[in-house]
Parts: structure tokens; sequence; C-alpha cells
């Protein structure tokens, strides 16, 4: 069995070295531009450039180092007729819902004005939490999207989502497809984006769309820079209509320096942070999902090149 690992890495024996442990009778090669095809049977990548599908037409699978498969599906020689697989979780989801958390119960018990009274010296109480004025909805019910839905839910916060698809999650009411977008809107205060990146998911973070949540909004991106229009978020916060946003990630990373949300306060930046991939936990699925393809078993995580996810 022959493994490519494909990926701008500097140290890429970091996950060769682990690749070859779960898979010691493979035979595992990083692969770079100039080399010939390497009859591959299986490709490890993440943003692979389009000459690996021009050189290595006769691999078997190509999984992705990652759950967003956005970059992947734009190749325009993908592949149409062998798995693409996606990372599913791998400790993804609880760093998500962990980074979601921490920012719906500081903003809603106002822990920045408790810094700030520190800051002062001052000791004073303020007003205890009523979750009820905090409703939160979740764009996206995939594994991310719930995990973050059902933590927020189990600390007691009104929970919706909203997906393509009708979801059953304990705690969460579900909202489905364009026809019930309105409605979610309506009913959310913090809106959490985590949904894949597609066609009809880009730009869907507008002017429009964040004028339909409740006032006093939060928006806490952590799907894709890429959904949000970001001079429509300046927008309504300078209208008052969005009181907080919390944005882990961009249309441009590094977010370039003369962005206007570095200037602004109400806006919290982090450097895509919310979930990182453990490359242990990764390795250990894509390896258990190599050996069932290789025993002709069936396997989770494979995309709809079509849906972009």
């Amino acid at each position: 069995m022959k493994i490519l690992f494909v990926a701008a890495d500097p140290k890429p024996e970091r996950w060769t070295d682990l690749i070859q442990q779960h898979l010691p009778e493979a035979q595992i090669q990083v692969w770079h531009p100039d080399m010939p095809s390497s009859s591959a049977d299986y490709a490890i990548v993440w943003h692979p450039p389009a000459a690996l599908f021009d050189k290595e037409p006769q691999l078997k699978a190509v999984f992705n180092l990652g759950a967003g498969v956005d970059a992947l599906v734009r190749i325009p020689n993908l592949p149409r007729d062998i798995p693409i697989v996606r990372l599913e979780d791998a400790g993804m989801a609880v760093q998500m819902a962990e980074y979601v958390a921490y920012h719906v119960i500081g903003i809603s018990r106002d822990m920045d004005a408790y810094r700030e009274q520190q800051a002062a010296g001052q000791w004073k109480l303020r007003r205890p939490i009523a979750r009820s004025e905090w409703p939160v909805g979740v764009l996206g019910l995939g594994q991310i999207g719930q995990r973050v839905a059902r933590t927020l839910a189990a600390l007691e916060y009104p929970v919706c989502g909203w997906a393509r698809s009708t979801y059953a999650i304990e705690g969460v009411h579900s909202f489905a497809g364009e026809a019930e977008l309105d409605r979610f809107l309506g009913e959310t205060r913090v809106l959490v984006n985590t949904l894949p990146l597609t066609d009809s998911t880009r730009d869907l973070i507008d002017y429009g769309l964040l004028s339909r949540l409740r006032p006093d909004a939060v928006v806490i991106n952590v799907g894709r820079g890429e959904h949000l229009v970001d001079q429509d978020l300046s927008r309504a916060i300078d209208e008052g209509k969005v009181a907080r946003a919390v944005l882990d990630v961009f249309r441009e990373e590094p977010l370039p320096t003369e962005h206007p949300f570095w200037q602004m306060p109400q806006v919290t930046i982090t450097p895509h942070v919310s979930a990182r991939t453990l490359r242990e936990a990764t390795v250990a699925q894509i390896a258990e999902k190599i050996v069932s393809l290789e025993k002709g078993q069936p396997i989770s995580g494979i995309i709809d090149i079509q849906r972009g996810y």
C-alpha cells in the first residue's frame, strides 16, 4: 500500500511518522510538484494543488486533513469517481463547543465589566443572568454544530438550530430550509455560525440576515470567513443592530492590520484557533478508514462533491 502526504508542512515527518506507526506496512512518501507519479493508493491532503490529481489518477481515495472541504471541492480536476473523505470530529467538536460556550457565558454574564471593575479597584455586583434573555441560534447542525448546541442547551440557554434538514436534538428547537430561516433568526439573539462553506452559504450572513436577529444581537463566527459580509457586520454594529461579534475566521488570514475590525471595540478577534486539528486523533481516524477500505468495508465521512460537504 502506498500513501502520499500532500500538505505544506515544514515538518512533514510529524505526520508521516505517525502514519507509519498506525500503518506499518505502508510505503509513505511526501509529495512535491517535481516528483514523477508514485502510483500511490491513497493521498492525505491539505490544500493540495490540482497537479496532484493529474499525476496520480490511480488514487483509490483522498483524505482531507480537516472537516472543511471548501478549498478541496473547488479544484477542477478533483476525482469524481473515488471517495473524497473529510475529517470527522477528531477532537475538534469539543474544542469548538468550549470556544463558543466561553464567549456566550462571558458576554451574557458581562464578565468584561468585572474585569474593568477590577482594574478600577471596584467591588460591585451586577444583575444575575437571565438565560431566557440570551436565546442562541446555531447555523449548521453537523457534528460540530450539534456539539455546540447540546453544550449550550446543557447550560440551560434556550437553543435553536438551523440546517438544510430537520434534526432531532434533545433540548434544541430545530428549523430547516429557507422557508424556516426567518423564524429561526427571529428567535435568535446569539448567532453561532458552524456551517460548511458552499455556493449557497457564501455571504449568507449579510446586513439583511443580521437585521432579522433579536435586538442587541451577538454574532460568533467559527465557520468560514466567506460566510460573513464584513462591511455589513460593521454597518450592523454602527447602527446598534449587533452589539458584539466574536470572529475566529476571516476572508483573508492573517487578518490585515488595516482591517476595520481591529479598531472596533465591539469585535473580538482570535487567529483561527476555535478548533485545532489534533494530529494523533486525526491520523488514527484516517488510518482506520484506510484499513477498512483495504478490507472492502464501508466508511463514513465521504463528501458529496455536488453539495460541497
